[in-house]
């Protein structure tokens, strides 16, 4: 029997039996609809409705809300309008993402509500986004992340707790501990006896409480935020069982009849019933049948509504906008500086100004990365940063290159504009789920613009090894809403990054490490807003054109210098954007020559022109006098030695393509 310390008057004990109750009969309804394969898929809740709904109830409306799928009541005690609710779980147009996602996975930033992804955990570390963005801002509010205990074995989960407790967020965290994930049992999930255990070990307040209890629940999470707001994070195992399977196909025959039993008479619901009961709150179950009957009839005109609303329309031009990238607004200039005086520059220079600039301008620009406050950044592009922007916004984060990214998600959820730096972009691999499954679909589900600056030193040629030397740009060029960037000359590395710092959309920014100190130019010292998605003619010619990026400009720079008889006069294009391509720059250039060489510091399989070869040979076959030929470096890892590093390299076999091509 479920027990409240503090008495509370019938209204409100009412109104909490009503708010408990609306989720069940919605669910109820929806198992009802699934069996009329009225809609596809359903994650049951059912047993586990104290937790949304105690947790929703006891913070503020202001804090965000990180729910899962079972959460349903978080939704229906945030007050989320029913009728876009049920068209949502439908599929339907009037749906919060228009069909595009099924169940829980949306969010509603007016309501606080930051949708989950089906990779478990990895809403976590967007609540540490969340909560420092709060913190920042001291505005007394805390951000409250769900998952499940099969979710706590995975990497955001550990890295989550452990940003939490080094940054002392206001964030709680909560597990709901139904004893499976899907049909495995907790007993093959940890070896601790109870999940919480793990708090103490990333500095974080730990709480176990009887989650089908409302009552503890709620006062449990009230305590749970005054001591996130005291900045000491909170890890809260919640014990309940899920009394349907983990989702309705999945059935639940791995359950033992035994463990029903035992739970049956906690289902929090018929708990609470009791309680109104012996409080003499409710006459008999007459009067529980007509609640019952008056909450139902709350909803059941707007899903009867949902059930008749349209289906969605595929309009492929609607599709491709909605997915794609939102145009770039160039932002007024916030301090009015103007200068007419140059510098010579190296790229890492270059970088520095860009930052300097952005965030001597914007305050809302943040440095998240490793070693990258007091020390500078191990390529020293921040040296000097921690001084002038202070601890709050040029802050080390822990060896998280996924916890990082995700938090940077928060915090641009919250209007910051974060600046996360990949210590080397081989670590990219690290984060790679939370930029693609959060960061590049997010606007085409529900999110907002997210102005995320990803920074990665890309690169071989300095005898790094296979770890420290990779180019994984086409990793993501695949992603439609991410750009993809990679400067070659002094002058794109400062403005070029600059832009991008204001840019809306997530941006990956690579930046070869080779160049950081072996190219000078001189340039502006003021950087400027430039396009984003044009190529470059970097050298004019008539014979074959080069088609490049990054370091691939310099080799073709330096083969046209050094061909001894200049029997080709090459023209060289460099691509600065991969994502998107500006094929009106390679069109007219094949145009002109005919003839076409694609060189990349990638390997030969699936590097960034095996996307440029197949678009040259789709829309252009007809302009070409020879096959398009590829320059790429071998298919291996790259090696280690500087000789064999040499031979790998793209530039080894660059005279012996051309050749190729124009013998051709």
């Amino acid at each position: 029997m479920i027990s409240s310390e503090k008495k509370i008057s019938k209204s409100n004990a009412l109104l909490t039996y009503r708010a408990l109750l609306l989720p069940r009969l919605i669910e109820e309804r929806m198992l009802n609809l699934l069996r009329q394969n009225k809609i596809s898929k359903w994650f049951s809740g059912i047993g586990q409705e104290a937790i949304s709904v105690g947790v929703a109830s006891s913070i503020d409306d202001n804090d965000y809300l990180l729910p899962m799928h079972r959460n349903l009541g978080v939704f229906t005690t945030r007050g989320v309008p029913f009728y876009p609710l049920f068209c949502q779980l439908l599929g339907k147009a009037d749906g919060f993402t228009g069909g595009r996602d099924r169940s829980f996975h949306f969010g509603i930033p007016e309501r606080k509500i930051f949708g989950m992804i089906s990779h478990l955990a990895a809403t976590m570390p967007v609540a540490d986004g969340i909560a420092l963005a709060y913190k920042l801002r001291d505005n007394n509010q805390i951000a409250v992340s769900f998952c499940g205990d099969g979710a706590t074995s995975e990497g955001d989960f550990h890295e989550a707790l452990n940003l939490a407790g080094v940054w002392k967020l206001p964030v709680i965290f909560v597990i709901e501990n139904n004893g499976y994930g899907l049909s495995t049992p907790v007993s093959e999930q940890y070896a601790c006896d109870h999940l919480v255990d793990r708090a103490k070990g990333y500095g974080l307040e730990g709480m176990l409480i009887e989650g089908n209890d409302y009552f503890e629940v709620a006062d449990s999470i009230k305590k749970a935020r005054n001591l996130a707001l005291q900045g000491k994070p909170v890890l809260v195992e919640a014990k309940t069982f899920r009394m349907r399977g983990h989702e309705e196909a999945s059935g639940t025959f791995y359950v033992e009849d035994e463990e029903f039993e035992q739970w049956s008479p906690k289902d929090p619901v018929r708990q609470f019933e009791e309680w109104l009961k012996s409080e003499s709150y409710i006459k008999d179950s007459d009067e529980l049948e007509a609640i019952k009957t008056e909450v139902g009839k709350t909803f059941e005109p707007d899903l009867k509504k949902a059930l008749k609303a349209d289906d969605p329309v595929f309009d492929e031009a609607a599709e491709r906008k909605r997915a794609g990238l939102k145009p770039f607004k160039t932002p007024p200039s916030r301090n009015g500086v103007k200068s007419d005086k140059t510098s010579e520059k190296r790229p890492v220079d270059a970088i520095h100004l860009a930052h300097k600039q952005a965030f001597d301008e914007d305050e809302t620009f943040l440095l998240l990365g490793q070693d990258v406050a007091e020390y500078g950044g191990v390529f020293k592009v921040s040296e000097g940063f921690y001084e002038r922007y202070g601890k709050d916004r040029i802050r080390n984060t822990p060896i998280i290159e996924s916890g990082a990214i995700g938090a940077a998600i928060g915090l641009a959820m919250e209007g910051f504009k974060p600046v996360v730096e990949m210590q080397f972009a081989d670590f990219i691999s690290c984060g790679f789920n939370q930029i693609v499954n959060n960061l590049s679909k997010g606007s085409y589900r529900w999110m907002p613009d997210l102005n995320i600056t990803i920074r990665a030193p890309h690169g071989a040629g300095v005898g790094a090894g296979p770890f420290h030397s990779q180019s994984p740009e086409s990793w993501f060029m695949g992603l439609p809403g991410l750009r993809v960037l990679v400067p070659s000359s002094v002058e794109d590395f400062q403005d070029m990054l600059y832009s991008t710092l204001y840019d809306p959309n997530p941006v990956i920014f690579f930046e070869h490490k080779k160049l950081y100190r072996s190219i000078k130019e001189v340039t502006p010292d003021r950087c400027k807003i430039v396009e984003l998605e044009s190529a470059r003619v970097v050298k004019e010619g008539s014979d074959a054109t080069i088609i490049t990026f990054g370091m691939g400009v310099h080799w073709a720079l330096d083969f046209a210098d050094r061909q001894s008889n200049k029997k080709a006069n090459l023209e060289i294009i460099d691509l600065r954007s991969l994502a998107p391509i500006d094929w009106a720059a390679i069109e007219t250039s094949i145009k002109k020559t005919n003839r076409v060489l694609l060189l990349e510091e990638a390997s030969e399989v699936l590097g960034p022109m095996s996307e440029i070869a197949a678009g040259i040979s789709g829309r252009f076959f007809e302009h070409l006098d020879a096959p398009v030929i590829r320059c790429s470096s071998i298919h291996t890892p790259i090696p280690f030695s500087k000789e064999l590093e040499k031979g790998y390299l793209a530039n080894y076999r660059l005279e012996e393509k051309l050749e190729r091509l124009l013998g051709y």
